[in-house]
């Protein structure tokens, strides 16, 4: 039996894929229960009214929605993760996370400077009222 070598391995991957080739992972237990809680008690739309001040409409691109940023968050506690920057990397790498976060496969995760302004624009109070809710 001869050994192989990577160099008869190699090909040329396709230049494009179709979001139905991309693999779609079940998710993780915890955060499919957390979202169904989450929905059910209509988190968003609280968080969204919570929020509305810090925002305003038809200026500029749209932002990070606000149900969106404490699910971020919510993660970062979860997992253990006190960085913004980890919590990017940790959303990015996981497709069971974008479920959870409800990123599609062809959109972008927040990058650590889009949560760290996030947390700014909202302020003390208000992640205070969402996390008391």
């Amino acid at each position: 039996m001869a050994m192989g070598t990577r160099k008869h391995r190699q090909r040329q991957e396709q230049l494009w894929v179709t979001h139905t080739e991309l693999a779609t992972p079940p998710g993780h237990p915890f955060y499919r229960h957390l979202n169904e809680l989450l929905d059910q008690e209509k988190f968003d739309e609280f968080a969204e009214q919570q929020c509305a001040q810090f925002y305003c409409q038809g200026n500029g691109r749209p932002s990070l929605p606000p149900g969106t940023y404490f699910r971020l968050l919510l993660l970062g506690y979860s997992e253990g993760i006190d960085s913004e920057r980890g919590i990017a990397w940790r959303c990015a790498d996981s497709l069971g996370l974008r479920r959870f976060l409800r990123i599609g496969p062809g959109e972008t995760t927040a990058g650590h400077s889009t949560i760290s302004g996030t947390s700014r624009r909202a302020g003390l109070y208000t992640h205070r009222m969402v996390f008391v809710w």
